[in-house]
C-alpha cells in the first residue's frame, strides 16, 4: 500500500505488531464519533470601536483564553488574499515527490531538519502523526531558487499574524493587570515559526491520528485551516471536533501563557483526526520567546517554578524519547 510519504514501509514494524495484536480481539484505538461545535467567535474589529465595545471584546478574549484555551476570531486584519497565496505556496511545495520534500531545506534555503513527517519515536500506531510539515524559524525565510513566491507570501503572512499575536497577547496580559512590554522584548520575528502542515488521506483513521494529543510549548498559536475538519480539543473532560469557519483564524493559549498567567489562562490538549479520503491543510505561527526567556509567573504564590524557554524544550523532548508522549508542565508545578 503506497502513501507519500511513505507511511506503511517506514513504519512496517508498527503495523505488523497492529495486525496481530487485532487478531486477538485488541484494537489499538476505536473510532469515536465526537461532537462537533463551533468555537467561541470573537470579532476584532470591535477593538476600533467605543470604549465600552472595545473592553467587552478584550474580555471575550480573556473569557475564552480562561474557559477554552480555543477561540476564533474575524476581522483579523490578515486579507483573504494572503490567505489564498499562502495555501496556494503550501500545496505546490508538499506536491513534490518524497525524495525531494526530504531535501527541500536546501533548495528552500530553510534550516536543517525542517521538513518532518510521522513520529520517529512511536512505538504503537497510537503514538504516530499521520502527517508532513515544514517547521520553518522565521529567522530563515529568504527567497531561494525557483521558490520566491513562497518566501515572499511566508513573509507577508508572519509580519500580519506577528502583529495579531503580539496584540493578542497584550490584550491578556492587561486583563491579568499588567500592561507588560514582556512580548513585545522577547517575542521577536527571529524567535518565532511558521508551521506549514499537510495531513494525507488515511485508509486507517481509526488506529492513528493525524497529529497526536499534545499542547502547544508557546505563548500563543494561530492557525488558519482548510474547510476537510479533523482538529479536536479537550473541553470539560471530553473530545470535541471543531467546526471549521471559513473567515476565521483560529487562537490557542500555549504551555508558556498558562505557566505566565498562573493557570489562568489554559492551554488545551488537542489533536488531528485524518480523513479517509481528502488531504487537509493548515498553516500556524507560533509565538515563541528566545530559548534564554526566563518564565516567571505574574501572580503569587506561583503554580510553577522558574525556567527558561530553553529547559523546557528540553525537558519536553526529553520525556518524548523516553515515554512517548509530552509531559509538558506537570514538571515543572512548585
Amino acid at each position: 500500500m503506497e502513501s507519500d510519504p511513505p507511511f506503511h514501509e517506514a513504519y512496517k514494524c508498527l503495523f505488523d505488531k497492529t495486525i496481530e495484536t487485532n487478531t486477538n480481539g485488541d484494537k489499538e484505538n476505536e473510532l469515536v464519533i465526537v461532537e462537533e461545535c463551533e468555537l467561541p467567535l470573537i470579532d476584532l474589529g470591535r477593538l476600533g470601536l467605543a470604549e465600552a465595545e472595545r473592553e467587552e471584546c478584550k474580555a471575550e478574549i480573556a473569557r475564552a483564553s480562561r474557559e477554552w484555551g480555543f477561540f476564533q476570531v474575524v476581522n483579523h486584519g490578515i486579507s483573504r488574499e494572503i490567505l489564498e497565496k499562502m495555501r496556494f505556496e503550501q500545496e505546490r511545495v508538499f506536491k513534490h515527490p518524497f525524495d525531494k520534500k526530504t531535501k527541500e531545506d536546501k533548495y528552500l534555503n530553510f534550516s536543517a531538519g525542517s521538513y518532518r513527517w510521522g513520529t520517529p519515536s512511536a512505538t504503537c500506531l497510537g503514538q504516530l502523526s499521520w502527517s508532513e510539515a515544514f517547521h520553518i524559524p522565521l529567522i530563515n525565510i529568504a527567497p531561494s531558487g525557483g521558490f520566491d513566491s513562497l518566501s515572499t507570501t511566508m513573509e507577508q503572512f508572519a509580519a500580519t499574524v506577528s502583529s495579531l499575536a503580539q496584540k493578542l497577547a497584550e490584550i491578556l496580559a492587561e486583563k491579568m493587570g499588567h500592561r507588560s512590554t514582556f512580548f513585545q522584548e522577547n517575542c521577536l520575528p527571529s524567535t518565532c515559526y511558521l508551521r506549514m502542515n499537510r495531513y494525507p488521506p488515511c485508509p486507517i483513521p481509526s488506529e492513528v491520528f493525524g497529529l497526536i494529543p499534545h499542547t502547544d510549548s508557546d505563548f500563543l498559536t494561530i492557525l488558519h485551516q482548510d474547510q476537510v475538519g479533523g482538529l479536536q480539543l479537550v473541553k470539560d473532560g471530553r473530545w470535541i471536533a471543531v467546526k471549521p469557519n471559513p473567515e476565521a483564524l483560529i487562537i490557542n493559549i500555549g504551555d508558556l501563557f498558562q505557566a505566565w498567567s498562573n493557570d489562568v489562562y489554559m492551554s488545551v490538549e488537542h489533536r488531528v483526526i485524518p480523513n479517509p479520503l481528502r488531504e487537509r491543510f493548515s498553516t500556524a505561527y507560533f509565538l515563541c520567546p528566545s530559548y534564554d526567556t526566563v518564565i516567571q509567573s505574574c501572580r503569587e504564590p506561583s503554580v510553577y517554578r522558574k525556567f527558561s524557554f530553553r529547559e523546557y524544550r528540553q525537558q519536553v523532548q526529553a520525556d518524548v524519547q523516553k515515554l512517548g508522549y509530552k509531559v509538558g508542565l506537570r514538571r515543572f508545578r512548585v
